[in-house]
């Protein structure tokens, strides 16, 4: 009878025509796909993912997973020097490996503060630890853009990444572009490079291996080399291995606008419009935006007084001091040294001022000027032995960049 009516559903379903087909489902004998990842075959554990959660120390994370305290603590001992456990951040995410039994104890902890970077804890056995991270994939790609209103506007209409527009006006350009004063229509083309993981996951972006920028129909190369292969150190060159870099920036504060300019015969209702000298010049931002030092020095003054407010003053050589004022905050002390684009304070309206700036005044010699109207010293050019191999070098890049077309 059995057999009948496993004949009779058979017929059944074949008579209904060819519209719709049915399978039989066959029993799967296939075996399970293997998998392996952080150097390990996961099919040999239960794999557990969860994420820092605030309050919560690797301690509790390994007891909540059966690995007593004295483990714990000898865990914590051994792996001192490669990883330091109470810096886990809360959410950062983790993957424990643990025994694949009723018990679900602990063996290995995976912590991944990055989609790239990873540390790894064993101690199925004995304890180890090491740092790793997921292979890059490393793709050369394009982009170019219109100034309407800023650059990182710009940027963002054509879904790149911010990192560009930081990488060219903190880094590339920063000395030789005013990027308070970009114009409508300004143009940029870069070439760089798109890091992935497993082929199609975008983790961030490489090398610019050329940069340009035409400001005020004005224009700008800028290639990344490597002039001294003992260091190893890159730096961006123009297309006649000029380097890119000068001794100051050109600006203390990142997308900013002059507010006032150094005037030795401004006038101010407030006085009576009596001429009041200012001697510097003045960035708007807000409250709470970085003041960098614009050149590498060692902080001399760094304190509140008077109408300048809190304020850091920084001599830089023989020749060069400078002074920011009106900080809401310091962050550097007397006799502190700091490098090109550190951090020193933050925007505020300390001392007299009506509005949130920093007041960036320039000495030479002892005598205050105008920074903007200096000529200010250059890194220096390609020695005359490496340059014939630096301009074959950025030949076939300047001929690429020349040919990519603007997107509208």
């Amino acid at each position: 009878m059995k057999k009948i009516a496993l004949l009779f559903i058979i017929v059944l379903f074949t008579s209904c025509g060819d519209k719709k087909k049915v399978d039989i489902p066959e029993t799967d004998n296939a075996e399970p796909e293997i998998i392996f990842k952080y150097g390990y075959k996961l099919n040999d554990f239960t794999v557990i993912h969860d994420t820092i959660k605030k309050n919560e120390n690797f301690s509790e994370i390994l007891g909540r997973h059966h690995v007593s305290y004295p483990k714990v603590l000898e865990i914590v001992n051994k792996i001192r020097d490669t990883f330091n456990v109470r810096k886990i951040k809360v959410g950062i995410p983790y993957t424990i490996l643990a025994k694949k039994d009723s018990t679900q104890e602990a063996l290995v902890f995976i912590y991944k503060p990055s989609k790239v970077k990873y540390t790894v804890i064993d101690f199925k056995d004995s304890i180890s630890a090491f740092n790793a991270q997921i292979p890059i994939k490393v793709v050369e790609k394009t982009a170019t853009g219109i100034i309407k209103s800023s650059l990182s506007e710009a940027v963002e209409k054509q879904g790149l990444s911010p990192y560009l527009t930081y990488k060219m006006a903190d880094n590339i350009f920063a000395w030789t572009i005013d990027f308070s004063k970009l114009q409508k229509n300004d143009k940029f083309k870069v070439i760089y490079e798109q890091l992935y993981i497993n082929d199609t996951v975008p983790v961030g972006i490489g090398e610019i291996k050329a940069a340009y920028f035409e400001h005020g129909d004005k224009p700008f190369y800028a290639f990344k080399f490597v002039a001294d292969s003992t260091t190893g150190i890159s730096d961006y060159y123009d297309e006649k291995g000029n380097n890119q870099r000068r001794q100051f920036l050109k600006m203390p504060v990142q997308f900013s606008r002059i507010s006032s300019r150094y005037n030795l015969n401004r006038r101010i209702a407030f006085y009576g419009n009596k001429i009041k000298p200012h001697k510097g010049t003045d960035y708007a931002a807000a409250v709470g935006t970085p003041i960098m030092a614009t050149a590498n020095g060692t902080v001399i003054e760094s304190q509140y007084k008077g109408a300048n407010g809190n304020y850091v003053k920084i001599r830089h050589n023989s020749t060069y001091t400078t002074q920011y004022l009106h900080m809401s905050k310091r962050a550097v002390k007397v006799g502190q040294v700091v490098k090109q684009g550190d951090v020193i304070g933050y925007i505020g309206m300390t001392g007299n001022t009506s509005g949130p700036h920093v007041c960036y005044r320039f000495w030479k010699n002892g005598v205050q000027v105008d920074p903007l109207k200096e000529k200010l010293p250059t890194s220096e050019p390609l020695k005359a032995s490496i340059k014939p191999g630096y301009l074959n070098y950025i030949d076939p890049l300047k001929t690429q960049i020349d040919n990519i077309t603007y997107t509208k």
